[in-house]
């Protein structure tokens, strides 16, 4: 059987069975769950998920997840392009400094000059646990360009760190 690959994503206020919400109206559709991350961040549940659904079936199941905002719940949805993946090398970075605006920005600015991917970002600021000083860390999965060396990426962070007074640490993902 043929499949159509879907993202979807999800946004609402949190409440108990969102979560379950969403599965049951894949599976009434003969969906197949195949990945997601979820997070509840300030009160709200916000998730993104990639779904695999028979062909013909795509309609359907956008149009019951469309019904969902009478419900409170905001569902997007977008056919995957599995051609347009980036299959360079994968890598992770950690970054950790103290927190002031414009850290994710300089982050983000040197990964999209150099085509670096972002796959995956989790970030948080918090309390210092000696100086109570509020600190930021970030963890980021990167897939990089097949015409960027890992070792020209290393020293571009190794250079943002310096500038930043931050510390990031970057390792290869095998």
């Amino acid at each position: 059987m043929q499949t159509t690959s879907l993202v979807l994503t999800a946004i609402a206020e949190d409440r108990p069975g969102l979560v379950e919400t969403l599965a049951s109206i894949v599976a009434r559709h003969d969906g197949n769950w195949i990945e997601s991350s979820m997070s509840r961040l300030a009160g709200a549940f916000a998730g993104i998920v990639r779904v695999e659904v028979p062909v013909g079936r795509s309609e359907e199941l956008e149009a019951a997840l469309g019904a969902l905002a009478g419900e409170g719940i905001a569902v997007t949805v977008k056919q995957a392009d599995a051609a347009s993946e980036n299959h360079g090398q994968a890598a992770h970075v950690s970054l950790m400094c103290q927190d002031h605006p414009g850290i994710l920005h300089a982050l983000a600015t040197l990964f999209a000059a150099r085509r670096v991917s972002i796959t995956e970002l989790e970030t948080e600021a918090y309390a210092g646990s000696m100086s109570g000083e509020r600190m930021f860390r970030a963890e980021v999965d990167v897939v990089l360009p097949i015409d960027l060396a890992a070792s020209d990426l290393s020293q571009e962070l190794e250079r943002l760190a310096g500038d930043m007074m931050a510390e990031i640490s970057f390792a290869d993902v095998t």
